[in-house]
């Protein structure tokens, strides 16, 4: 992922993938088919950080509001605070609107400060969190944020035809 810079260390498509889709069902104005979730770590090195995405595959109606509640429920989850609010961060160019927000979750020996982005379209709709260990609130940077979700999206989201 990311021109080799990041490694697939967790597949939980089966565990947290099934667990999302159950609690999916009629909630978003979209109809999900299925959902994949992956964590990436820099080098494979889980200690340096994650790249966390949650894609989500089926038809939204409405982008914005898909990507506005994912980003919702992200920021509402347990432990997560919100130090950011979401806003719209879309890079010039972009074939989607993407949206960010930074988070917080303190652990009892460990705060990280984070930011968090979504994008969605008419068939995919996706949020990735970067979680960079040891990163301050000076180094987190939304457009850079939105950028790296762009590259994502591209490397991720594939046509069927």
């Amino acid at each position: 992922m990311l021109e080799g810079r990041y490694e697939l260390t967790k597949d939980l498509s089966d565990t947290l993938g099934r667990k999302l889709e159950k609690e999916s069902t009629g909630i978003w104005d979209a109809k999900v088919t299925h959902f994949v979730v992956g964590r990436y770590s820099p080098g494979g090195d889980p200690t340096k950080g994650a790249l966390l995405i949650t894609g989500f595959y089926g038809r939204f109606k409405n982008a914005d509001e898909t990507r506005a509640t994912a980003l919702k429920r992200d920021g509402e989850a347990d432990g997560a605070e919100v130090d950011v609010p979401p806003r719209d961060v879309t890079p010039a160019g972009s074939p989607v609107r993407i949206s960010c927000e930074v988070l917080i979750r303190k652990r009892p020996t460990l705060t990280i400060t984070y930011p968090v982005c979504a994008w969605a379209d008419g068939n995919t709709s996706a949020l990735m969190a970067n979680m960079t260990f040891g990163a301050r609130n000076a180094d987190l940077d939304l457009k850079s944020a939105a950028r790296t979700t762009l590259e994502v999206r591209s490397e991720t989201v594939k046509s069927i035809s």
